[in-house]
Formats: C-alpha cells, structure tokens, sequence
C-alpha cells in the first residue's frame, strides 16, 4: 500500500463527514486534503487510545519530529511520506502542523475550560489551525478566505464537542465552559454521571447558539471570488449544521449516546451543496 492509499483508507475507515467533503475534488487536491486528514487522525488518535499519558506525550514528540523530517524530505511513516509528497505542491506552513500536536497534547494535561476564551485556544489548534491549512489545499484568492477558515473551523469543533459530551465525559473530560455550566446551574457531575435535565438542555440549547452564530459570521466572511473554490468546506457545513440541528430537534440527548448522519444523507449533503456552488 503506498502512502497515499494509506491515507485513503485511513479517512474511509473513520467514516468522519470530512471523507464526504473532498469527495468531489480533483485528485491532486484530494490526495493532500487527505494526507492531512490523516495526519490529524493519528496524531488524534494517539490522544484517545493510549491511556498512559506519559506514553501518549512521548509517541506526539515523535509525530513532531515525523513533520520535521517530511519537511526535510525523510519521513519514515506513510502519512509523512504522504504530506511530503504535499510539500511540493502547497505551502503548508510546518508550524501550524505543530500546532495541531499542540492542541492535542492539552489533552494530556487539561481536562476543564474556566470560560469560553480558554476554550478557543484549544478550537483554535486543533480545528481553526486544519481549516487553514484547508484553505491553502482549495485554493483562494482573498486573504480575507482565511478568516472565513478560521471562524468554520471553531464552528465544527463547537459542534464536535456538543455532539461529544457524554463521549468525552466517559474519558474524564468536560469542554463545556465552567462559567457556562455555572450560569445553568448544571453540576460538572452531572454530566460526568449522564444525568440529563432541562437546566443541562438549555445549557447546550446555548453552546448550540453560539456554534450557529460562528457558523454565520463564516459564512459572511467568504469572498465571493473563492466561494468555488471553497466549496469543500460549505459542504462540511453543510452535513455539520445538519447534524448541530438534528442534536437540537432530539433535545440534546448527548450524555448517553452519540448522534450521527447515515453516509446516504451525508452524500446527499454533499451533492446537492457541491453542485449549488
């Protein structure tokens, strides 16, 4: 399997609505919006499958050193010897790849956000940072695209981590912000036990709000010029905010499982977005 399969198959396997996004794309564009997909995957995947975090934190330091050497043209795993094969094409800056790791390392050492501005850091490395790497892959014209990255990356782990909640508690982890589960009067061990209520309802109704308000400012800030080119990302939108607002119409049931989009609807999303430009 050559490195560019590898990353193939590690995004179909996941079966995560970024697999639907590029599916339209044309191949060069693909096969390196897919190499850093899977980059993404396995240094995430580092995170929440090895339960030993002096472990977890020595196999990131590796990854650091993989993106050191793909950029200097000897990588040694597949993703590496795939995001070489993107150096050539795209500049994709090697410090932001670090700041994905960065953003997954705080894993390892924070498993609580006092308020909304701590959170951001974390959405800042580990989703605003992949939707502007993104950006580049597609292609734009306007600087001001980055923005628009920026803000759609914070809307889709916003939506993440609504979608996560009780996934993320069963690890030990809250995201929601402690001010925002004090304003609700919603006891962090209520979540940690999966005790569903209406102050807990109305609690995510308002982390719901504030990822649709970070969806519309995105949206706002998209040239026109680019919009074509961007379409990927308006179809990842497009099955997200489908799937934030099929959250909301269950109630937030999110403590005792984990709602999701059949593939058949997500390539629906993805078609008729693609197709509409």
């Amino acid at each position: 399997m050559n490195p560019h399969d590898y990353c193939q198959d590690k995004a179909a396997r996941s079966g995560s609505s970024f697999y639907y996004s590029f599916m339209f794309l044309p191949p060069e564009r693909r096969r390196a919006i897919t190499a850093l997909y899977a980059f993404c995957r396995e240094v995430d995947d580092v995170v929440d499958e090895c339960h030993d975090p002096s472990l977890a934190q020595a196999k990131l330091e590796w990854w650091r050193k993989e993106v050191a050497c793909a950029w200097a043209g000897n990588p040694t795993h597949p993703v590496g010897h795939a995001l070489k094969d993107v150096l050539a094409r795209f500049a994709l800056p090697q410090e932001q790849l670090l700041e994905i790791i960065d953003g997954m390392a705080m894993d390892l050492s924070q498993t609580r956000y006092l308020d909304f501005k701590g959170l951001q850091l974390y959405c800042y490395r580990v989703a605003s940072v992949v939707g502007l790497l993104a950006a580049e892959i597609f292609g734009y014209q306007d600087r001001q695209t980055l923005k628009y990255a920026h803000d759609l990356g914070l809307a889709f782990q916003l939506t993440n981590i609504i979608r996560d909640v009780g996934e993320d508690a069963r690890r030990g982890r809250i995201y929601l912000p402690i001010d925002d589960l004090q304003r609700f009067g919603v006891p962090a061990k209520d979540i940690l036990e999966a005790r569903h209520s209406a102050a807990f309802r109305d609690l995510m109704a308002f982390q719901a709000e504030r990822a649709e308000a970070f969806y519309d400012q995105a949206f706002a800030q998209l040239p026109r010029v680019d919009r074509k080119s961007q379409r990927p990302g308006l179809v990842m939108a497009a099955i997200y905010r489908t799937l934030l607002r099929e959250i909301a119409a269950d109630g937030f049931q999110v403590l005792d499982r984990r709602t999701s989009l059949t593939p058949l609807r997500k390539v629906w999303l993805a078609g008729t977005t693609w197709f509409r430009g």
